[in-house]
């Protein structure tokens, strides 16, 4: 059996058959989906989802790309979560610099307020997980160095997984150095993502776990479709023959890891 450890469930994309792709998910082996909250509507929907399905569960959180419409405290809002039984982490947070307002007509000040606010929003997620002692979804987009930086002093109270992990296998080094993991999408089946599997081909096995990012990033042979989560079994039968495994193997190590950081995976 499979898990996702990432898909967006509550985005548009999935308004008109979200019953069908969780029962396609299931009939694919995926017997667990974390839909991941994006800012607080976002996460209200995601909850609302875990207890819709018996197979989904929630994290809770504000990504870094929402930041204009944070309120200077997030964790007011996230609160009222934290404790919920199908709520397994915090995120999906962290720091995007992939577009930054001097690309677009801004200045550096401009870059470097936006840092400000997306350090300060990523801060409180990180000690509200390290208060209610949920783990955490990274996001980080050309801001590893940053990202790391604010999450190291965390790391003896906080564990999170790098999501969507696409950095070198020096870096991923670095984040299982932390007690975290990563988890690998749809992008490392892509013939153009050598480096990635460069990266997968050094990962501890007990380190990282499989995600879709649906409705983003199907893995080929679906590549150019919407994406959802009955696709991770395509992405673990792809990983599985890279590292020359079973895919049982491939599976049930990527499960036991997925609830070994997310202890609430029941």
């Amino acid at each position: 059996m499979l898990i996702d450890t990432h898909a967006h469930l509550d985005f548009p994309d999935f308004s008109s058959d979200l019953a069908e792709v969780v029962e396609r998910a299931q009939r694919a082996g995926v017997e667990r989906i974390i839909s991941i909250g994006t800012d607080e509507a976002a996460s209200a929907r995601a909850v609302a989802l875990a207890e819709r399905f018996p197979s989904v569960y929630a994290a809770v959180g504000w990504h870094p790309g929402h930041f204009l419409d944070a309120p200077e405290d997030i964790t007011r809002g996230l609160q009222k979560w934290v404790n919920h039984p199908k709520v397994v982490a915090i995120g999906e947070c962290g720091l995007d610099y992939y577009r930054m307002p001097s690309a677009n007509g801004g200045n550096a000040e401009d870059d470097a307020r936006l840092k400000v606010v997306q350090e300060r929003v990523f801060r409180q997620q990180l000690e509200l997980a390290a208060a209610t002692g949920l783990n955490l979804v990274v996001h980080t987009r050309e801001s590893f160095a940053d990202t790391l930086r604010i999450f190291a002093p965390y790391a003896n109270r906080v564990r999170a997984v790098f999501h969507c992990f696409i950095g070198t296998p020096e870096q991923m080094r670095e984040v299982i150095a932390l007690g975290s993991m990563v988890s690998f999408t749809g992008i490392s089946t892509f013939k153009n993502a050598a480096n990635v599997r460069t990266t997968l081909e050094s990962t501890p096995l007990e380190s990282f776990m499989v995600e879709t990012d649906a409705p983003f990033l199907a893995p080929v042979p679906h590549r150019g479709r919407r994406c959802e989560p009955a696709y991770v079994a395509d992405l673990a039968s792809f990983i599985a023959e890279f590292r020359g495994i079973s895919l049982a193997q491939l599976a049930s190590t990527t499960s036991a890891n997925a609830h070994r950081l997310f202890p609430r995976l029941s």
